[in-house]
């Protein structure tokens, strides 16, 4: 499989209008190579040089196996909740220097039996032996 966005090159800035510095919206990813058998997508997105350990920015799960994830998507699948405590997509906002941002897709043999509001960890966890296809996107963010 393979993660790629218009809106910046891999291990490229992500641009301010994806962050808490701009509209904070989420940006369009676009997904190669889904493998035969996909029943559901996960994605997390997480920022692991954060000083207090890994962010997680985003989380979904259970999202409908397609090709592209749009811009600014608002809902997805279901939704897990983030670092902030929230469902949805948080952009970057590092409280100083470069941060790097991992968008990871991971394509499943199943759907998660989650409820709405779970956590990467549970996520990550009730995906395991799921996992049939994965691919990940970094882009870095600086204030």
């Amino acid at each position: 499989m393979e993660l790629t966005t218009p809106d910046f090159p891999p291990e490229g800035p992500i641009p301010a209008r994806f962050s808490c510095d701009g509209a904070d919206e989420s940006p369009e990813l676009n997904i190669a190579g889904i493998p035969d058998g996909t029943v559901s997508l996960a994605l997390v997105m997480d920022d692991p040089d954060a000083s207090i350990g890994t962010f997680d920015h985003w989380v979904a799960f259970n999202i409908e196996p397609a090709e592209a994830i749009p811009a600014n998507v608002g809902a997805l699948g279901t939704g897990g909740v983030n670092s902030w405590n929230r469902l949805g997509y948080g952009g970057p906002c590092p409280p100083s220097g470069t941060h790097r941002y991992f968008f990871r897709i991971l394509a499943l043999d199943t759907e998660l039996d989650l409820e709405e509001g779970a956590t990467k960890d549970d996520v990550l966890q009730a995906a395991s032996g799921h996992v049939i296809g994965d691919a990940t996107l970094m882009g870095t963010y600086a204030r």
